[in-house]
């Protein structure tokens, strides 16, 4: 049996999956070319953008993020990182000084928005779209709201997104490696369904696998691992150490049957493609 197989079984009303190599899908299942709602997966994108606004001069990592309403102290870096002391949700008053908790922040990722903004003259989501979406035609994929959870997106314009961040065409490889390297490496904090990590690695914009336990993708992934989950249920992962990646997007809500389903499925992708 296929490991995508296994998707059957699950008890979600809806689910398209992919499985990614470098030149696009190696297999698939479900409606591919389905808008679903992202949910956190939003924020790869909006990372992805960011990346090109450091490469093309108009941000920087470094930049101070106070004028967009973050806190002291607080830059472009601490905020992809989840590094900057922003609670998760609400208003901006930071729960401490950056660097000091890995604190997960929807918030984090709007202040990041703003910034982008106010530095390139152009709304965030025009800003993903002129990045992203128009170059890579993904005719599928909505740009509306919260860059930290507002996006819709399928599996065909994902795996276009992932071949197209491994051939180079969106952002050089030193940005690729800024983004997906864990910062601030040693900070512990809660990841959000599976509670305190420590370390709880994060990349500039995107989680790293790491050593984390328990996790949502398999024990079997490699530490390099490095991806994203949504409260939608849904979720992207790449792993570099055998150019593989799964996507997965629902219409059944992040909840305990895909705690249990979801690292079951990347093991068995990985048996069957790694």
């Amino acid at each position: 049996m296929a490991a995508l197989d296994q998707i059957d079984r699950w008890d979600v009303p809806t689910v398209a999956a992919g499985v990614i190599g470098p030149d696009g899908l190696l297999t698939a299942r479900g409606p591919t070319d389905r808008t679903f709602p992202l949910a956190s997966v939003s924020k790869v994108l909006a990372a992805i953008a960011v990346h090109v606004a450091v490469e093309e001069g108009t941000v920087g990592l470094d930049d101070d993020v106070a004028s967009a309403g973050g806190p002291e102290g607080a830059t472009v870096r601490h905020l992809l990182a989840h590094a900057s002391g922003l609670p998760p949700d609400g208003d901006r008053t930071p729960l401490g000084p950056p660097e000091r908790k890995r604190i997960y922040s929807n918030v984090g990722f709007e202040v990041l928005g703003d910034h982008v903004a106010d530095r390139t003259g152009m709304d965030m989501d025009d800003y993903v779209r002129a990045a992203l979406v128009d170059p890579l035609g993904l005719g599928a994929t909505t740009i509306a709201g919260s860059p930290a959870h507002g996006y819709a997106s399928s599996v065909d314009d994902l795996a276009a997104l992932l071949v197209a961040l491994h051939a180079g065409r969106l952002l050089a490889p030193g940005s690729i490696a800024a983004m997906t390297t864990p910062a601030f490496p040693d900070l512990a904090g809660v990841l959000p369904g599976y509670g305190a990590q420590d370390p709880n690695p994060w990349g500039l914009g995107v989680e790293v696998r790491g050593t984390k336990d328990p996790h949502w993708t398999a024990p079997t992934n490699s530490p390099e691992t490095w991806g994203h989950f949504g409260r939608a249920g849904t979720f992207l992962w790449w792993d570099p150490d055998v150019e593989v990646g799964l996507v997965v997007l629902t219409d059944r809500e992040f909840g305990p049957w895909a705690i249990d389903a979801w690292p079951q499925l990347a093991a068995e992708v990985l048996a069957e493609h790694g």
